[in-house]
């Protein structure tokens, strides 16, 4: 063999155990948990809520939690321009939110304490609160990982009285749906049967923010049923073709 095969040789070795180590090193790495729980992720904050909500916090992992929230006000919720902006300040965004920094030890649970400051709008002002856990002190003795999860809560001010309907209108076998209240609606439980009621389908959910249109393509020209819910109040809604 000559040297060159050789040195070749010496180097692809190398290289194998190189990447062997590694491997090892990977597999024996243990994953540190840290596990956050909410009690909701929606704080609807309607008239008969009040002006101020609690989420809780538990931390369902095995190691101190570091937990952060941070504010944003959605602008345009649900359309082609929405724009999400940070919200710290109390006096503009007219929510405050408390503690924003917190600790948990293992299986602690703590309250984050969502509050409206100002009077209700016309229409809804919706908010994005993101609660999430932050890096800490890594405890393992072997090499950690961790991982962290945040949740991206919704909260909705929702105004002082609802008014405005949902309209719907027909091309084919294509349902929009316009939101013309001043307030978002979940719908859900959506459903169409054929003309002979034999065969029916369920159709899919949405939250349907103040202002905004949804499309929805149908299998048949029907009618097609909702329910609507806006805070604790829900309703059915009918849509019918026009001929």
């Amino acid at each position: 063999m000559s040297a060159s095969n050789r040195t070749e040789g010496r180097i692809l070795k190398n290289i194998i155990l190189s990447c062997f180590s590694l491997l090892i090193a990977l597999v024996q790495t243990n994953p540190a948990k840290a596990e956050m729980v909410l009690d909701k992720v929606v704080v609807d904050m309607s008239k008969s809520h009040g002006q101020r909500q609690d989420i809780e916090v538990w931390n369902a992992g095995t190691d101190r939690m570091y937990v952060l929230s941070e504010l944003s006000e959605i602008l345009d919720p649900g359309s082609p321009i929405e724009t999400r902006i940070p919200a710290s300040d109390p006096e503009i965004s007219s929510l405050f939110i408390s503690p924003q920094k917190m600790i948990l030890e293992e299986g602690e649970r703590r309250i984050i304490r969502v509050v409206a400051l100002g009077p209700r709008q016309e229409k809804d002002r919706v908010y994005r609160l993101m609660i999430k856990p932050v890096a800490g002190p890594v405890t393992a003795e072997a090499t950690a990982l961790k991982v962290f999860v945040g949740y991206d809560a919704l909260v909705i001010f929702r105004p002082e009285k609802i008014v405005g309907k949902i309209s719907a209108s027909f091309i084919g076998n294509q349902l929009t749906l316009q939101n013309g209240t001043n307030t978002a609606q979940s719908l859900f439980y959506g459903r169409q049967c054929d003309d002979d009621r034999k065969e029916c389908v369920d159709l899919p959910t949405k939250r349907l923010y103040s202002g905004v249109t949804w499309a929805i393509d149908l299998p048949y020209r029907t009618n097609v049923t909702y329910r609507a819910q806006v805070g604790d109040k829900t309703s059915e809604l009918t849509f019918a073709p026009s001929d």
